[in-house]
């Protein structure tokens, strides 16, 4: 379906008001379409890394890349699902190669999980894909929109912490 399609089976709902109420009803809206392309995008993030990495352990391994070496329970918390589903993730990325696990030097009952290098190579590869894909995509736009859109992109995400 189209992104104009996307846009417009949301706003078909949207109730026929003015002003700011109108303005929230076309953010939900928009963010229900951004929700579906990103949810997408993650999956093509993931094969992209490799083609058995299931999307759900790819937000995992792109936190660990990010974050570094993490306890399992610290996931856990972070990702708000159970010790096990964790387990079960890091399993998934551990037999792929991008994960490893060393015991944790404070507390040698717990392991430290790790992306390993080949992990970081082939996400740094697919950061680069996604950013030609997202220059060609945005090319029409001026560098005045761009700084604007990441601006309030970011404002938007803060307040909603």
């Amino acid at each position: 379906m189209s992104h104009d399609a996307l846009r417009a089976a949301d706003r078909g709902h949207v109730a026929d008001v003015t002003g700011r109420a109108r303005a929230f009803e076309e953010i939900s809206a928009e963010l229900r379409v951004m929700g579906r392309r990103f949810k997408a995008l993650m999956s093509e993030r993931a094969a992209e890394v490799h083609p058995q990495l299931q999307p759900a352990s790819y937000y995992l391994l792109t936190f660990l890349i990010e974050s570094g070496p993490t306890r399992g329970s610290t996931l856990a918390c972070q990702f708000g699902i159970d010790k096990g589903a964790i387990s079960r993730q890091v399993q998934h990325l551990e037999d792929l190669g991008l994960v490893e696990r060393a015991a944790d030097p404070e507390d040698g009952r717990a392991h430290l999980i790790s992306a390993t290098d080949e992990a970081h190579r082939r996400q740094e590869a697919a950061s680069k894909k996604q950013a030609r894909r997202w220059r060609r995509q945005l090319e029409g736009w001026s560098d005045a929109e761009l700084t604007s859109f990441a601006a309030q992109l970011g404002r938007f995400n803060s307040d909603l912490t």
